[in-house]
């Protein structure tokens, strides 16, 4: 039994390095749920252990509350013990900890701020008539104020994308909010802090409202209006005065609203700002609105509006751009494929027009290549509304690109790319010997920065950027590997449950626009619920978060979905074990021996895929159930050791005939493990006749490099990460690539461009060079290159097992994981010797499973080396290492 030590007795030597909650700290308030506490920490004492916690709280700014000591090792998702948060409530939490000899000092405090719920909003939808695509409305409100509030919150969301400006001043946390989200189920409520930007006096509010991903054009479908025919905003402006006097200022039809310079504003097509249409400041107190419009109310159902729990997309990163003139236009380039647009500083006249176009590559002769866009114009345009300068931004779109064109009469000052995502917080770091693994896993993190704009889209350029749940499950792991992904994947994985049918079905794509659309315009549910691969999102995403960060608190959110979407696919199987034919799967998607325009037609059978992730989601929701105590953990892993041997026994032959079977059946452990050593064996063979060529599509090139690694092939591995020649990682980087592309061959070895021809529909193409899916393997370089491999959840316990090779000699990596910094930096010394510096966090058991021969001599600390480590720095040695051969073709 744990004894703690008396509150009175101090351990000066272990400190509580940081507090926070399940909700990222700069947002400005949260979901009213139960608070959930993290902490790190760190000790000078090797031997400190977290015995027991204590927590402080206070209630808007009261006295401090202490309670009573806890006995309790854990440190994430740690209840308050208090009731969920009440609208407004403000808290502020202390934690201290106790190990052996005694109690921490107390921690710097963390506020938690609750949002309002829907039933709070007296504020209604405003808007007034406007068209798709035509002239963006702005609406306005003067109010006057006594005093300077003492405290002003702003409650804010829209049917379509929104920007604030008060009193001259944007005030908006974050762009294209409130993002995009399953619109008929929720829409998130912003809140924003406006006490500094009020004051005694006339004040000023602006609204302008677009139509994005509400109204506007969106999908392959080319359809408008997905979610409704009318655009507004939603605000309740709610502020105390410094004596305790309470005020609210309400959307309603006493706003006044009309247009101003952007003419359009096209997620897919740009912007037209016509700066001569402005007629001054809207947010500016004065302004004259007496030819405006009085707005009206939109009928909306209000319970739609629920507080946001994810950060927004902001602006991450501005990039200088190169000028270079060229036929009659000045060529830019940034260096670097991103989502945003170009800010431009240009001198001119008025009446002048800039245009700004936009690509991911040039075409040989230096053009822009522009038929990947498809329909897609990205065009932005602007018109001078006086002689002089301007700088020129555009408003409620985004574009995919590296490359720009601007044209018009204007001259060019300087341009500067600015980068957009969902301000996620970088979790990691790699970098190694090998320059081109170096550069790859930079452009693994720029194409997920790039498509993570709001929800993870398959491409930021082309006439879709749609939720692809196939991209996202493949690339789960090295998301959360890369960044702090754990409040963006259960924001969406909430919109997936919310778009699944009544039957349990998952889509394709989510937010599902494409059944959403033929259900508001008359038809039936679309065919598209239940691609093998895809639709596992729905188990795959939950549980990745899980391994990642350590909390069950997004399994506990998903758990019926989950259930849902296994329930489904056992009643698809009926009487049978295994799946039938129906519906038509991906499989595969992008097999490199496809044919280009059937990507769909993998070397491996769809329906052996398909059974494959019907395997591995009931086995993922035992897993599930398991972890959180509930009930049907043993009848779902009876059902997926089932249908594992109904399918071994159909398709073994396909298993030991390609990568991706043979990944899929080790990894999802369906092949029988008497067969599992000669499987392995018939995938490396594969890999070294091949000269470590890929040949793997969406589906298995996650899975590869792990099946061979885990089963002794770690030659074969090597190999196929460090190839060259196509189709590999690598031939992408030796040909300029900044991101990932979407098909292997993209550019072709001869220099040309691949047309991405689709046997689907005459005209249809695909082909992005911002497409993360093939990047799914940097989860794999961070777990056995630098050697970080996690083997209980959120790095609770690891494994240090690093794999110097013969090609890459040199490695370090840094994890952000939940009990503090995991890192390591590795090397081969000139006498073959191998040298490992490792931090461990406080809290974390670091096993270790060096590179080692029989004639090793194995030290950490100067000692020799235990089987474990606890936290600290450590100084780790190997005398005759293990050195993986790892010589790849070079093209």
């Amino acid at each position: 039994m744990t004894v703690l030590p008396p509150t009175t007795q101090s351990d000066a030597r272990t400190r509580v390095l940081s507090l926070t909650s399940q909700f990222d700290s700069r947002l400005q308030s949260v979901p009213l749920t139960p608070v959930l506490l993290r902490w790190t920490a760190e000790s000078e004492d090797p031997e400190a252990v977290q015995f027991g916690h204590q927590l402080q709280v206070r209630r808007d700014g009261g006295e401090w509350e202490t309670s009573a000591p806890v006995v309790n090792a854990d440190s994430i998702d740690v209840p308050d013990a208090l009731a969920p948060l009440s609208p407004r409530e403000r808290r502020s939490y202390r934690v201290r900890l106790a190990t052996g000899s005694g109690w921490s000092a107390w921690s710097e405090e963390l506020t938690v701020e609750g949002s309002i719920t829907a039933g709070e909003l007296t504020a209604r939808v405003i808007d007034i008539k406007s068209a798709v695509e035509g002239p963006v409305p702005v609406l306005r409100r003067e109010f006057t104020l006594t005093d300077a509030p003492a405290r002003a919150r702003l409650y804010i969301s829209a049917l379509g994308v929104y920007e604030v400006r008060v009193n001259g001043t944007r005030v908006t946390d974050g762009i294209l909010n409130p993002g995009w989200t399953s619109y008929q189920e929720r829409i998130l409520l912003d809140t924003l802090d406006l006490t500094p930007h009020l004051r005694a006096g006339a004040n000023a509010i602006e609204i302008t409202v677009g139509d994005g991903w509400y109204r506007g054009r969106m999908g392959f479908a080319d359809r408008r209006e997905i979610y409704g025919d009318r655009i507004g905003a939603i605000a309740q402006l709610e502020g105390m005065a410094p004596d305790g006097t309470a005020w609210t200022i309400v959307t309603d039809d006493s706003w006044r609203g009309g247009f101003g310079a952007v003419r359009s504003a096209s997620i897919y097509d740009g912007t037209h700002t016509d700066l001569t249409a402005a007629t001054g400041d809207a947010s500016l107190p004065g302004f004259d609105d007496s030819g405006w419009q009085p707005t009206r109310v939109v009928p909306a159902d209000l319970t739609r509006f629920v507080p946001r729990a994810v950060v927004p997309v902001r602006a991450v990163e501005a990039r200088p751009m190169t000028m270079t003139d060229r036929a009659g236009a000045v060529a830019l380039d940034g260096g670097q494929n991103i989502s945003g647009w170009v800010r431009l500083e240009v001198e001119g006249r008025r009446g002048d027009t800039v245009t700004v176009r936009h690509a991911e590559i040039l075409e040989p002769d230096g053009a822009l290549h522009t038929a990947a866009l498809r329909t897609a114009k990205a065009t932005d345009t602007y018109v001078l509304d006086r002689d002089g300068r301007h700088v020129l931004e555009p408003l409620f779109t985004f574009h995919g690109f590296r490359y720009a064109e601007v044209e018009g009469d204007a001259r060019v000052v300087s341009a500067t790319a600015v980068a957009i995502s969902s301000d996620l917080r970088v979790r990691s770091e790699f970098t190694s010997s090998h320059a081109a693994l170096d550069r790859f896993h930079e452009n693994v993190r720029w194409s997920q920065r790039d498509n993570f704009v709001s929800l993870p889209t398959d491409c930021p350029q082309r006439d879709e950027r749609l939720g692809w749940t196939g991209d996202a499950q493949a690339f789960a792991a090295t998301a959360n590997t890369l960044f702090d992904s754990e409040s963006f994947w259960a924001s969406w994985l909430r919109d997936l449950e919310a778009d699944q049918t009544d039957e349990g079905g998952v889509a394709a794509i989510v937010p599902d626009i494409i059944r959403w659309g033929d259900m508001l315009m008359g038809g039936g549910p679309a065919e598209d619920m239940g691609r093998a691969g895809w639709a596992d999102a729905a188990t795959i995403v939950p549980l990745a978060s899980y391994e990642a960060y350590g909390s069950a608190t997004v399994l506990r959110a998903q758990l019926r979905s989950m259930r849902r979407w296994v329930e489904h696919l056992r009643r698809r199987a009926g009487s049978d074990i295994l799946l039938p034919q129906e519906p038509f799967q991906f499989g595969d998607w992008l097999d490199p021996d496809a044919p280009g325009d059937q990507p769909w037609a993998a070397k491996t059978d769809g329906l052996f895929v398909a059974n494959c992730f019907y395997v591995r989601s009931a086995a993922l929701l035992a897993r599930a159930e398991e972890i959180l105590g509930e009930d049907g953990a043993e009848e779902h892993r009876a059902l997926a050791a089932r249908v594992a041997e109904a399918t071994w026994s159909r398709w073994r032959e396909d298993a030991f005939r390609t990568q991706t079977g043979a990944a899929l059946t080790l990894e999802f452990e369906i092949a029988p493990v008497a067969e599992r050593a000669s499987l392995a064996e018939a995938l490396a063979e594969n890999v070294r006749a091949e000269n470590g060529r890929i040949s793997t599509g969406f589906l298995g090139t996650p899975l590869v490099l792990f099946a061979l690694s885990r089963n002794g092939h770690l030659a074969e591995a090597y190999q196929m990460l460090l190839r060259r020649d196509a189709p590999s990682w690598l031939y992408q980087v030796d040909r300029g690539a900044t991101t990932v592309w979407e098909r292997w061959d993209a550019i072709k070895p001869d220099g040309t461009i691949h047309a991405g021809e689709m046997d689907s529909k005459e005209g249809d193409s695909m082909i992005s060079f911002n497409h993360y899916a093939y990047g799914a393997m940097i989860d794999w370089v961070y777990r056995t290159v630098a050697g970080l491999d996690p083997i209980e959840p959120g790095y609770r316990a690891v494994r240090i097992a690093p794999r110097p090779a013969t090609s890459l000699r040199h490695a370090r990596a840094r994890i952000d994981t939940p009990y503090g910094n995991l890192a390591i930096d590795w090397s081969l010394d000139d006498d073959g010797g191998f040298t490992a510096d490792l931090i461990v966090p406080f809290g974390v058991r670091a096993d270790l499973d060096l590179p080692v021969t029989s004639g090793s001599v194995v030290t950490a600390d100067g000692a020799p080396a235990p089987v474990s480590l606890g936290h600290g720095h450590h100084r780790l040695s190997v005398s005759a290492p293990a050195v993986v051969p790892s010589d790849a073709p070079s093209s």
